[in-house]
């Protein structure tokens, strides 16, 4: 429902928001231009008073003098039967320049406002604005719920670029987009009446003296009012002994007696008055020029989240597969609660989903992070499919589960079972659905099976799994999952480079072509994406259906596709790759890996890696300019096998964009790891750490947790741990 809340107006006034947002950032800079254009008062400042002698002074004719909220004071004056209209300097009442109100900014204000279509207009922007308050509300809901609570609002964020991208904006623009919004609403309620109001102006008065001459500058009311305060100051009609001056401030309005200066009514604003007055300064900046460049800026964001929300929107309904119909989760005998980060898992999802319906279920699917079991009134049982973010890491639909379950009195009455997909290989295998397990058990959740994992994406595992649910529900239940193969491209391959001969460990440097894209493709992200070093390329190789991933050591500026494989023995992918020669092709795509590369400052990186695990270690490498210091450690077997990347390390060692090269050689009469090479150059390390620096790892697993060991002896003396810098997102590690 939240969820549909943030998407729905989002689509539906997308334009509409554009626009009112550009024209909003426009009007927001005319407040201070006209501040910076005001002549400038000097100290002592004049009173409405003094001002008022002086204008009458210069401009006999004189009718009206104003003064906006910028501080530009204009005069309106006749002189031989013709008007005249010119922009005041208070410290003489002369005008520097004529007066011309800009056509350009009455213009804008039509169509921000009503869009040139009056009434009917002016319901449309507030429209608008009502989808923006919306946005805004359910975004910041969501935001929440996705970093598992308020204390985690700030909290650093994972995911693709265009994800991230739109919640950073939204944070730094939701005060200035509520603001905005609110107050649209408001003025348009004002506008047609649906607020309450107060007399705008006080009577006029029935009995005056009826006798004129009194000089503007000797009016002792005039004289009480600061320059600041005036608002519009009205001449009485010449020759008319029983017309008035006409005084408006920030506080009221009020008649004074042309003969005797008296003042004959006054009236202050009322609380309505004043509330609009307040709105109105807070919407537009006028009288808070500072406050209406902020407003200005923060504006900025709603194009950039208009843009990422719909990629967003394209990008989950692209990677998601269609659910079959389900009911509402009050009606629903079965829940099913997804974990993904990649999107594969809500795949296993809808077969499951079909499956229960097909064995009698009413079924309700939804992402994990939206888990609300008082709103499961006619459950039977809770289904959970959680993969595992990184090293065994809440993926991003699961966010904020965890702190959920932990804040719920007792556990739900409903039997759970707990499904978890991951890769074997890696010891944190399904890491986070074991930690689902062991949450549930503390909580005494009862157990409706045994937690059990999914194996690189098995449909057989899966198969099994079910049969087990089955037996369970009392229900056969066959579940033939056919994996969705992801969008492939052609790639050609242009180059290799060969290692490892020597060492019967074959090892190549591949780089293919970059596929073109047309720019049709591009707008709908149908055409190979843009990617960095560090993002992955998905391989599908032939006969099979599950796809290889392997670390990008190149960026799209760099015009070509570039990875490292290592021949592995009965290695389906591997056996493939490096069998291929120039011309040749395979099926690829693109995944994101954000989380793993340099982070955007000029801090020092220092860069861990052996075998293949340096390619992305050379993207980063390839891609670092001068100023920033990247230091690599890299181990290999022998500096005449295995030394990938030699000729290029010498080089970007050369021009600055690595500050040292260190290497380790396991099979040389030196014999020595990478995590030796990191002991032997301690001080260095830790000194770099401590000023700041980020640590990335690649490689294998056992290369992986023997550079931890050696990094937690190395922050030791500085009281500082790998954990803590994880947590930091200093300490990154891409394992396989």
């Amino acid at each position: 429902m939240l969820r549909s809340l943030h998407k729905i107006p989002g689509l539906v006034a997308a334009a509409l928001i554009l626009l009112l947002a550009t024209t909003g950032v426009v009007l927001s800079v005319l407040p201070a231009l006209e501040t910076a254009q005001a002549p400038a008062v000097t100290a002592p400042a004049p009173t409405t008073a003094e001002l008022a002698a002086r204008v009458a002074a210069a401009y006999p004719g004189v009718e009206q003098i104003r003064r906006a909220p910028s501080g530009l004071i204009t005069a309106f004056y006749f002189e031989n039967d013709r008007p005249g209209r010119v922009v005041i300097d208070p410290a003489t009442g002369e005008g520097v320049r004529e007066y011309t109100p800009s056509a350009f900014s009455r213009w804008m204000t039509n169509l921000h406002r009503s869009l040139f279509l009056d009434d009917g207009g002016r319901l449309t922007a507030a429209a608008g604005a009502l989808a923006m308050l919306v946005l805004c509300v359910s975004g910041c809901l969501l935001t929440v719920r996705r970093v598992g609570g308020w204390g985690r609002l700030f909290s650093r964020l994972r995911g693709p670029l265009a994800g991230r991208l739109h919640v950073e904006i939204a944070r730094i623009a939701l005060p200035g987009l509520l603001l905005s919004s609110l107050t649209a609403l408001v003025m348009t309620a004002g506008t047609f009446g649906v607020l309450p109001s107060d007399r705008a102006a006080p009577l006029f008065p029935t009995e005056v003296s009826e006798t004129m001459g009194a000089a503007p500058g000797d009016i002792a009311a005039l004289a009480a009012v600061p320059l600041e305060d005036l608002r519009e100051l009205t001449f009485p009609y010449p020759g008319d002994a029983t017309d008035v001056f006409t005084l408006k401030t920030v506080s009221g309005t009020g008649y004074l007696d042309q003969g005797t200066g008296a003042m004959l009514v006054w009236a202050d604003h009322g609380p309505w008055q004043q509330l609009s007055a307040t709105v109105k300064m807070l919407h537009t900046g006028k009288g808070a020029w500072v406050l209406g460049l902020v407003l200005g800026l923060t504006t900025l964001g709603a194009p950039v989240l208009a843009v990422t929300g719909i990629i967003i929107w394209l990008s989950g309904r692209r990677s998601r597969p269609r659910l079959p119909a389900g009911v509402r989760a009050d009606r629903a005998d079965t829940i099913i609660l997804v974990g993904s980060e990649g999107g594969s898992t809500w795949g296993f999802a809808a077969t499951l989903h079909k499956g229960l319906m097909v064995a009698g279920h009413t079924v309700h699917t939804a992402a994990l992070s939206r888990f609300a079991p008082e709103r499961y009134t006619s459950a039977r049982q809770v289904i959970i499919l959680a993969s595992t973010y990184g090293d065994g890491a809440a993926p991003s639909s699961a966010q904020g589960f965890a702190d959920r379950l932990a804040a719920l009195p007792a556990a739900p009455a409903i039997p759970l079972a707990v499904l978890g997909f991951g890769d074997r290989q890696f010891p944190d295998f399904c890491g986070y659905a074991c930690e689902i397990a062991r949450l549930a058990e503390e909580k005494g959740w009862e157990q409706l099976l045994p937690l059990d994992r999914v194996d690189r994406q098995s449909p057989q595992d899966f198969a099994r799994w079910g049969r087990a649910l089955g037996q369970a529900l009392g229900r056969p239940l066959e579940l033939a999952h056919q994996p969705a193969l992801a969008p492939t491209h052609p790639l050609t391959l242009i180059s290799r480079r060969d290692y490892g001969a020597q060492m019967q460990a074959p090892t190549s440097i591949l780089r293919f072509a970059l596929p073109s894209v047309g720019l049709w493709q591009r707008i709908t992200g149908r055409g190979f994406p843009r990617f960095a070093a560090g993002d992955l390329l998905g391989i599908l190789p032939e006969g099979s259906a599950v796809p290889r991933f392997y670390s990008l050591a190149s960026a799209s500026r760099d015009g070509f596709v570039e990875i490292c494989v290592k021949k592995h023995t009965g290695g389906l992918c591997s056996g493939q790759l490096i069998g291929l020669a120039p011309g040749d092709e395979v099926r690829g795509f693109i995944r994101r890996n954000p989380d793993f590369r340099p982070a955007g400052n000029r801090k020092p990186v220092i860069l861990i890696g052996a075998g293949t695990g340096i390619g992305p270690l050379a993207g980063f490498a390839r891609a670092n300019r001068k100023g920033r210091d990247m230091h690599l450690y890299f181990g290999a077997r022998h500096p005449k096998s295995d030394l990938l990347y030699d000729e290029e390390l010498r080089q970007w060692q050369a021009d600055g964009r690595l500050a040292s090269v260190n290497t380790a050689f396991s099979r040389t009469a030196d014999r020595s790891y990478v995590q030796d090479i990191l002991r032997k150059d301690a001080v260095r390390i830790a000194d770099l750490i401590d000023s700041g620096a980020q640590v990335l790892v690649c490689g294998g697993r056992e290369m992986a947790n023997g550079v931890t060991a050696a990094m937690a002896d190395i922050l030791q003396p500085k009281g500082l741990t790998p954990a803590t810098l994880k947590a930091e997102g200093r300490y990154v590690e891409d394992v396989y």
